[in-house]
């Protein structure tokens, strides 16, 4: 056993969730490699009194289902999970696919009937009222993604999973303050010129509690307010598809032209998967000074340093716009100089340039002092 899986066990229940004595624990697995993980967190939750329930759900075999079910079949099956959920206190998913394209060739109508189910019946309503966390797990698929060797992949994995987050929270409170006496936000990049409103929108910071890797502040902008355009640069996945260079022109809130470098098509697919999929439910600036460069992992992506997400889709409750959707896809624009740089401005103050935070209140967040 990996001593590095027990450290990072022993993190996600005592730390990210907090898992009490008596508490269920909702365990969910993907992939082959991350079972050795799954076993710690198994044997910590129960050493800590908890009562574990783990389930396997990697894509080789999920697929067989997501690609022939009919939509009755998806929302049987979404409503006979739902009381698993419910029925728990706390979540870990822990991610380890081994190819993140598996179910790239399943068509937008079955797409559309698993997230129907699987977000809108069970995560969405059930599971984000939990206390939850979410993580990837290294392996080789993994670490031919981020274009690493995969040893030197997983080096990096467990350092930037096991970061002090609780010196990064201390970090965040002047950003949180800050955000929650904003009214506009301004976004300008290469390619990139939008506003929109966050006023009486709450800030969340994530420090370790919902994700790991972590290290983000959200809130959403008000929902009808965004007008601009907006081009974002790291590859995003989605549905086993690749998309590059991401462009959305938005009026009154809404994505009223979306366009990307591949299949235009199937990016709109995503964004039609209901009336909420081309509004945003998300804005936030990733903070973690260990990740710099995208990875096609989302978990990891929107935490770069220096990086902003505006996320169409469902806003989380903890920062509700109101828009409601299947769809949340955070997708990241990174404004460090090697980038193109770009600013961000709160009402009329620039608060941070080409990924470095200007504001002397904010400057904890700098890579400087983080690391």
């Amino acid at each position: 056993m990996d001593p590095r899986n027990t450290r990072l066990a022993e993190q996600l229940i005592d730390y990210s969730v907090t898992l009490q004595e008596g508490e269920k624990i909702y365990i969910e697995i993907k992939g082959l490699e991350a079972l050795a993980l799954g076993q710690e967190l198994v044997r910590v939750a129960t050493v800590r009194g908890g009562v574990p329930f783990w389930y396997y759900n990697d894509e080789t075999l999920s697929r067989g289902f997501i690609k022939n079910a009919g939509q009755a079949q998806f929302a049987a099956w979404g409503k006979f999970h739902r009381p698993i959920m419910e029925g728990v206190d706390a979540y870990l998913g822990v991610r380890g696919s081994t190819n993140p394209f598996d179910l790239a060739d399943v068509d937008a109508d079955h797409m559309k009937w698993h997230d129907q189910a699987y977000w809108d019946e069970v995560h969405i309503p059930v599971r984000l009222k939990k206390k939850w966390c979410v993580l990837r797990y290294p392996n080789p698929a993994m670490a031919q993604l981020a274009e690493r060797a995969t040893e030197e992949f997983a080096d990096f994995y467990f350092r930037v999973c096991t970061l002090d987050y609780r010196q990064l929270s201390a970090a965040m409170d002047p950003l949180a303050e800050l955000i929650e006496r904003t009214e506009r936000v301004t976004l300008k990049g290469p390619g990139t010129d939008l506003s929109f409103s966050i006023a009486g929108l709450p800030a969340v910071k994530c420090d370790g509690h919902r994700n790991i890797p972590d290290g983000e502040v959200y809130t959403a902008p008000v929902r009808d307010s965004a007008h601009g355009v907006i081009q974002y640069n790291a590859d995003t996945m989605r549905a086993g598809t690749l998309f590059k260079n991401v462009r959305f022109e938005i009026e009154n809130g809404k994505i009223v032209d979306a366009t990307c470098d591949g299949d235009v098509q199937k990016l709109n697919e995503q964004l039609d998967v209901d009336e909420g999929g081309r509004y945003f439910g998300e804005f936030a600036l990733g903070l973690n000074p260990h990740i710099t460069s995208p990875m096609l992992d989302t978990l990891f992506d929107e935490k770069i340093g220096g990086s902003f997400h505006l996320t169409p889709g469902n806003a989380y409750e903890q920062a509700n716009n109101g828009n409601k959707s299947a769809l949340h896809w955070d997708i990241v624009c990174i404004q460090t100089p090697e980038w193109g740089g770009g600013e961000i401005w709160f009402d009329d103050q620039l608060i941070r340039k080409d990924g470095l935070f200007v504001l002397p209140q904010l400057a904890g967040l700098n890579p400087e002092s983080l690391l």
